[in-house]
């Protein structure tokens, strides 16, 4: 029996349903990310901690989800991506329920880890499962809609603390997280598994049938599987081929490298303690910095949409150096107006007005502009490897930044701590410039062989 067309209404609903529960994986990450930005006031008071635990609290999570990146890829191929979804939801879920009823910071830290390891495992995971099931024609849509379930997590997160926040109840903050986790689960559990899978464990007729049930027609999924065929004749040697090729090296390098540069941004520092960052601003008021939270998350959000539609059209590298550019100058304006005091309300909203503006160059390019690089960098023998260690970096330069930023306030003062990331920002302009490459309506065979060819990395896109 021939497939029904993509067309088709029943189809089509099941190639939608398949997409937005993987894209799910990014709204619990979004969550995730802003769900402790409102609830650490409140925790922080009611369990009597420390600026250094609150530290803790935060980053404990980016420790967990170094871990869980680190092991994803193992658990990915072993058990499949649609078992690793089900166990990153069942982390989801215990990491949440533990999180509302932890009674001590050392169990709350412990309940972060667990929720880390589920978010390690989704951000890994999600987006290959999509890249490997979506049609070619919708496929930049489908991966474009993680990285916006992503952002409208972070903002969910924010609205959701900000309406509890009345009433103080942080434990219903974090453990409200279960209830997607619990919907994802159960919706992972109708998911087929991914075709490329299933052909990777010599399992063709499955991977066929699932491909007859997303493509358009039995014709375009034989020629889907003979392509996936083909693929897997590469083979991976990314331990090998990091040992044996410095060519292959210098690619890692530039992906931990970009990863370290996205996260020293100050970003996350926004992200986690935006009504800290408020109220060093001069909004002492809980409710005005927790509707700043959410307008810090609503711009978050809205400004991604900036590198949809620009980064195919404007490049890579002058998109980053733009956007570097632009946080340069936002956090270095609002470490001088801290500086000189922010007594009066022109300079409080002028010092929000540069925070929103810095909120604004990282999300039109620094953050899926550097995810996009680290993925286009690598060649195809060694993919697996340079992305997990890239990725693995990023949550590794996460905790970092996250355990570091009220000691840097308590040990610089305010002003100079924003000033220090705005340095950082230039130099991140200049290493830009320096070792990038564009990679802008290149294939990826083309920057492989410039690569493997020891040309400079800032032309191996030429």
């Amino acid at each position: 029996m021939s497939a029904q067309p993509f067309s088709g209404k029943k189809n089509q609903s099941f190639i939608w349903f398949v997409c937005f529960m993987a894209a799910l994986c990014g709204l619990l990450f979004g969550l995730d990310i802003g769900v402790i930005a409102g609830a650490l006031p409140f925790l922080s008071k009611d369990l009597n901690i420390s600026n250094h635990a609150q530290e803790w609290v935060v980053s404990s999570m980016m420790f967990g989800a170094a871990i869980g990146a680190l092991g994803a890829g193992w658990l990915s191929s072993h058990l499949g991506r649609k078992k690793s979804m089900l166990a990153g939801a069942t982390l989801f879920v215990i990491g949440s329920l533990w999180s509302a009823f932890s009674p001590s910071v050392e169990s709350l830290i412990g309940a972060r880890v667990i929720l880390g390891l589920a978010v390690g495992i989704a951000s890994y995971t999600a987006p290959l499962y999509l890249a490997e099931i979506a049609p070619e024609r919708v496929r930049g849509s489908m991966i474009s809609m993680y990285q916006l379930m992503l952002t409208t997590g972070i903002l969910v997160a924010y609205l959701s603390d900000t309406a509890l926040s009345y009433s103080g109840s942080w434990r219903w903050m974090l453990g409200v997280i279960a209830f997607p986790a619990l919907i994802l689960f159960v919706g992972v559990l109708f998911l087929p598994n991914s075709p490329r899978w299933l052909a990777a464990h010599g399992r063709f007729n499955e991977a066929q049938r699932v491909l007859a049930r997303l493509r358009s027609s039995d014709e375009q999924a034989k020629q889907e599987l003979d392509e996936i065929r083909e693929s897997l004749q590469v083979k991976q040697h990314g331990w090998s081929l990091f040992k044996s090729n410095s060519n292959f090296r210098r690619a890692v390098w530039l992906g931990i490298l970009l990863q370290v540069m996205q996260q020293f941004t100050g970003m996350n520092v926004v992200m986690y303690y935006a009504p800290k960052i408020f109220s060093i601003a001069g909004f002492s008021n809980t409710h005005e910095q927790m509707w700043g939270t959410v307008i810090v998350g609503a711009v978050n959000m809205l400004s991604t949409l900036i590198a949809v539609g620009l980064v195919d059209r404007w490049g890579r590298k002058p998109m980053l150096v733009t956007s570097f550019l632009i946080m340069t100058v936002g956090m270095g304006v609002l470490g001088t107006l801290l500086h000189m005091g922010v007594e009066t309300p022109f300079r409080q909203y002028f010092a929000i007005a540069m925070l929103l503006m810095f909120i604004v160059g990282f999300a039109m390019a620094a953050g899926p502009v550097i995810w996009l690089l680290c993925s286009e960098i690598q060649p195809l023998k060694g993919r697996d490897f340079g992305i997990t260690a890239s990725t693995t970096t990023n949550w590794v330069a996460n905790m970092v930044v996250g355990a570091t930023f009220l000691t840097l306030l308590d040990t610089l003062g305010n002003a100079p701590t924003f000033w220090l990331y705005a340095a950082l920002n230039v130099v991140f302009i200049l290493i830009t410039i320096w070792l990038v490459p564009e990679t802008r309506h290149v294939t990826l065979e083309h920057i492989e062989r410039n690569l493997m060819q020891g040309k400079a990395l800032r032309d191996i896109g030429s």
